[in-house]
């Protein structure tokens, strides 16, 4: 396999982490009750992308094989608990 067709697999691999951190950090403000002082939306969006990606490449490596409902549910649970760790700093 060429490193682009390589390159593309893996963009597509975590496509899913970028969404769900990405939409997660710009949708999460809508829900605080007191709004952060700094503005940190990239921060919030990275370590989500982050977390999320890590999960999916764990999901990958317990199952076998990649899009599995129940990774993609750990990922939004870990998205989730880290947004509520966020709120509560």
């Amino acid at each position: 396999m060429a490193v682009l067709d390589q390159l593309n697999h893996l963009l597509n691999f975590l496509a899913p982490a970028l969404a769900v951190g990405v939409l997660l950090a710009l949708v999460a403000p809508l829900f605080y009750k007191k709004r952060p002082k700094a503005p940190v939306l990239y921060a919030q969006a990275a370590i989500n992308v982050v977390a999320c990606s890590v999960v999916l490449f764990l999901g990958l490596w317990y199952f076998g094989n990649d899009g599995k409902m129940a990774t993609y549910g750990v990922m939004l649970v870990v998205c989730a608990t880290i947004e509520f760790a966020f709120l509560q700093s």
